[in-house]
């Protein structure tokens, strides 16, 4: 609820209690429930066409096969089991038995085993396909919000024009 807005139920206008914000005279802010806020079905549909679009990057197929890759790698499983084993360890260590002693040497033990899956070049190439479809995607966000700030932008730019006289 906007801060002008208060919950009760009769009728009456509501407008008068927004302040003026130099719009011309009459004109009323619209206020919108997120409910309302559901975005249109076209630009719904062209978000998906991107999405689409965007699923068929190189970027995008490098990644893909990267990760079957990974998946299908014995051994970089392998390390990743016995990563997840050792933090179960860890956790362990830390809230049950309380052992600052175990708790390093199992830190030690997982940063060894991390340092092998990440020195892997299947890994690392996982990793950078990673990178190259975050920035892909973060370049398409940066152009819409760039793109939408300058359009409003210019239209908050526009002088605005006078009615014509009626006579």
């Amino acid at each position: 609820m906007s801060q002008f807005a208060h919950n009760h139920d009769h009728d009456h206008d509501h407008s008068c209690q927004v302040p003026d914000l130099g719009q011309p005279e009459g004109y009323i802010i619209p206020e919108y429930d997120n409910r309302e806020l559901i975005v249109r079905e076209d630009i719904l549909a062209r978000a998906k066409e991107l999405a689409q679009l965007i699923t068929t990057a190189e970027e995008v197929e490098m990644y893909q096969n990267a990760e079957r890759l990974i998946q299908r790698h014995e051994k970089v499983q392998g390390l990743i089991a016995q990563i997840k084993k050792k933090q179960k360890e860890l956790v362990a260590f830390q809230t049950t038995f309380k052992n600052a002693q175990m708790v390093e040497k199992i830190e030690q033990e997982i940063s060894v085993l991390q340092d092998e899956l990440d020195g892997m070049p299947v890994v690392q190439q996982f990793q950078q396909s990673q990178t190259d479809v975050n920035y892909l995607l973060q370049s398409i966000v940066s152009i819409i919000r760039d793109t939408v700030a300058e359009k409003l932008d210019v239209e908050a730019a526009k002088p605005i024009e006078a009615p014509e006289e009626c006579d």
